[in-house]
């Protein structure tokens, strides 16, 4: 491996993982993949990216392995899976780990770090990465890619000193930027995961209660009234938290979605093909803080037992 070129893992190769993993790969990064369902599929045919802003994307020859102890250890690892899977995945990413290597969460919610952290070796660097993109998976080994596409990064934890974790993050958004991608370090990790939470709170549990897109819920006064609300009580409890919120940040979000491409957020997807929803991390989670600060979150509330209800049957 050439010094200036990280070696890097992907782990969970889906709508996430793979779209970040062929971008750089087809930027000239060593890339590698692990599969599980799709290994055939994508050994056989490579990995395929339908983009709207980007076209049609194929990486013919895949780096990709079955089983983890097969890969090379890696600089950097992405783990693209949900957090539903983080448990199962730490004795994989300590063993895909090279020394010193660099850990990213590219998932959603609070509190995916702190569960994670315990869970790996303290060697390791952990890294949150948020993800602004619309993509989900069509079929094994093809990815539908809307819109969007930008990561921010934020450090967790580590070896790294106060000094030096800055560096760190610099090379990660570094790579991306290479890759055409826009990205840029979180001044808060903590505060981002907050900020991106007002936009998932509402439309992921929505799409799957209602069976509504993005477009069908922007499309209806009531639709929005609802979206609205759900977002305000976030806000308010990040503010509550300590976490300083953008100013009008809800109407810039409403705005923003009413004129972006009609999506199905990932939590729809999940509840479609069987998947577990990633209740604790994007309503548990943000609900238990409010309990703490005494503040109360009733719509949140509402939809996330409503989500519940439907997971169980």
């Amino acid at each position: 491996m050439h010094e200036s070129r990280p070696r890097i893992g992907i782990l969970g190769t889906g709508a996430i993982g793979g779209f970040y993993g062929l971008m750089l790969a087809q930027a000239g990064f060593d890339v590698h993949f692990l599969l599980r369902s799709e290994y055939e599929a994508v050994r056989e045919h490579g990995l395929r990216i339908h983009s709207v802003p980007h076209g049609a994307l194929h990486l013919e020859s895949v780096q990709a392995y079955r089983d983890v102890a097969d890969m090379p250890a890696c600089d950097w690892l992405f783990v693209g899976a949900k957090t539903t899977s983080n448990a199962a995945l730490a004795p994989l990413i300590a063993q895909a780990a090279a020394p010193g290597a660099k850990v990213v969460l590219l998932q959603n919610g609070l509190g995916v770090e702190e569960a994670l952290r315990p869970l790996l070796p303290d060697t390791l660097h952990l890294i949150g990465g948020l993800c602004f993109i619309c993509v989900h998976r069509d079929a094994p080994g093809v990815i539908e890619h809307q819109s969007l596409g930008a990561i921010s990064l934020g450090y967790h934890s580590g070896p790294a000193s106060a000094s030096a974790r800055q560096a760190v993050i610099d090379e990660g958004v570094a790579m991306f930027r290479e890759a055409g991608l826009d990205s840029h370090a979180a001044a808060s990790l903590e505060q981002a995961r907050w900020q991106k939470l007002v936009w998932n709170a509402p439309y992921n549990g929505l799409s799957v209660l209602l069976r509504a897109s993005t477009k069908a819920l922007m499309d209806n006064p009531d639709g929005v009234a609802l979206v609205a609300s759900i977002m305000e009580e976030v806000v308010a409890v990040a503010q509550a938290a300590g976490h300083a919120l953008p100013e009008g940040l809800v109407e810039k979000m409403l705005k923003t979605t009413r004129y972006m491409p009609e999506y199905l957020p990932s939590m729809y997807h999940d509840h479609a093909q069987g998947r577990p929803m990633e209740l604790d991390a994007i309503y548990a989670a943000p609900l238990a803080e409010a309990a703490r600060l005494g503040l109360e979150m009733p719509r949140t509330e509402a939809l996330y037992r409503a989500l519940l209800f439907i997971s169980s049957r």
